[in-house]
C-alpha cells in the first residue's frame, strides 16, 4: 500500500479504516445523496420506532418544550443534520406562535437532504427566516459568527452513534460553541424491550442492509473500486447490557478489491467484519451522566407516550 496524503477525506477514511485491524468504515458516510434518500426509507418503516416517537415528542410537546426557553431576543435555532426538516417544522411553527424573532439555520452534508427541507418548511412556514447551510457541522458553525443567543438542536437520536469518548468530544465543542443560557435539545433513544431494538435495525425488508450496502457502492463509484457487493451481507447485533446496537458488513468469501484512486487493493478474509454504525440506547441515569461530564445542566426529558425515546432539553 502506498503511504500517499489525499485532499478528499472520504478517500483518506476509507484507506485508513479498511487496512486497520479490525476493519471499519465510519458511519457519516452513509449519507450522500442516495444514502440520504435510503434514509427516509428508513425512517417511514414501522419497525423503526425513533422517527414516530420523536414525531409524536415535537408535534404534541412543541409548546411546552419553547415554555423552557429563556429567549425573550433575537435567537438562532441551529439543526446538526437536519434532514428534511419534518419533524423540527412543529418546533419551529411554536416558535413563531411564541414571537419571539428567530432565524432558522438547518446544518446538513447532504445538498439533497437541504434541498427538500428548503421546500418543506418554506411551504409550511413561509414567513420563517430561513438559512439553510450545506456542510461540516463546525465548520459552518464557525463561519456564522453570530452574538445572537442560540438553540442547538441535534435530533434523530444521533448522538447515540458516537463511541463514549467521540460523543463527550462533540458535546464539548457544542459547549464551547455556545453562550451562556443557550439550549441543546438533543434526540436520545432509551433502553427498553431488546426485541423491539432489534427489529429497528435489522429489518424484513432489506432497507437498512440498502443503507450498510451503499457505502460499497459509493466507493466503487468515488474511488473507482472493484467491489462486488454481491459478496457482502449485512449483519447488526444488539447488546441490551451495553444498550449498543453494532452494524457490520460482512465479507461471504476470502476475497480483495482494487481502488484505482487510492491505487491500493484491501484483502478480506471470509466472515471478516467491516464495522458500519454505533447506535447507543441511554437510560435517563446516563444521559444525566453525559450531560455532566460535558458541563450541561439537563432542563427537562420530553417523552413520547411509551418512552422509547426522549427530546432532552439541556442548558449551558
Amino acid at each position: 500500500m502506498k503511504t500517499t496524503t489525499l485532499a478528499n477525506p472520504f478517500a483518506e477514511d476509507v484507506i485508513k479504516g479498511l487496512t486497520a485491524k479490525p476493519k471499519y468504515l465510519p458511519s457519516k458516510y452513509f449519507y450522500d445523496d442516495r444514502g440520504s434518500r435510503i434514509f427516509m426509507e428508513i425512517m417511514a418503516m414501522p419497525e423503526y420506532y425513533p422517527t414516530a416517537c420523536e414525531f409524536e415528542i415535537l408535534s404534541q410537546q412543541s409548546a411546552a418544550i419553547v415554555q423552557e426557553l429563556p429567549f425573550k431576543s433575537p435567537f438562532n435555532v441551529i439543526e446538526f443534520g437536519s434532514g428534511d426538516g419534518m419533524k423540527t417544522k412543529h418546533l419551529l411553527k411554536a416558535l413563531m406562535e411564541a414571537e419571539v424573532p428567530f432565524t432558522y439555520i438547518p446544518i446538513d452534508i447532504s445538498r439533497e437532504a437541504i434541498d427538500t427541507l428548503e421546500a418543506n418548511i418554506k411551504e409550511a412556514l413561509p414567513a420563517i427566516d430561513l438559512q439553510p447551510q450545506t456542510g461540516d457541522y463546525f465548520e459552518v458553525l464557525n463561519s456564522l459568527d453570530s452574538d445572537k443567543p442560540a438553540l442547538f438542536l441535534f435530533l434523530g437520536g444521533n448522538i447515540g452513534n458516537y463511541k463514549d469518548h467521540e460523543a463527550l468530544e462533540l458535546l464539548k465543542k457544542f459547549h464551547k460553541s455556545m453562550k451562556t443560557g443557550d439550549g441543546l435539545l438533543m434526540g436520545m433513544d432509551l433502553q427498553k424491550n431488546p426485541r423491539v431494538i432489534q427489529k429497528a435495525y435489522d429489518d424484513p425488508y432489506g432497507v437498512t442492509r440498502a443503507f450498510n450496502m451503499n457505502l460499497l457502492t459509493r466507493i466503487n463509484r468515488e474511488l473507482d473500486a472493484d467491489i462486488n457487493t454481491d459478496q457482502f451481507e449485512f449483519y447488526c447485533d444488539y447488546n441490551p447490557q451495553s444498550g449498543e446496537v453494532n452494524s457490520y458488513l460482512v465479507s461471504l468469501r476470502k476475497q480483495h478489491f482494487h481502488s484505482t484512486v487510492l491505487d491500493t487493493t484491501f484483502y478480506f478474509e471470509k466472515d471478516e467484519l467491516v464495522w458500519t454504525e454505533l447506535s447507543r440506547k441511554y437510560t435517563l441515569e446516563g444521559i444525566n451522566a453525559l450531560a455532566q461530564s460535558a458541563r450541561f445542566s439537563v432542563a427537562r426529558n420530553f417523552m413520547d407516550c411509551r418512552h422509547y425515546f426522549t427530546d432532552s432539553l439541556w442548558v449551558k
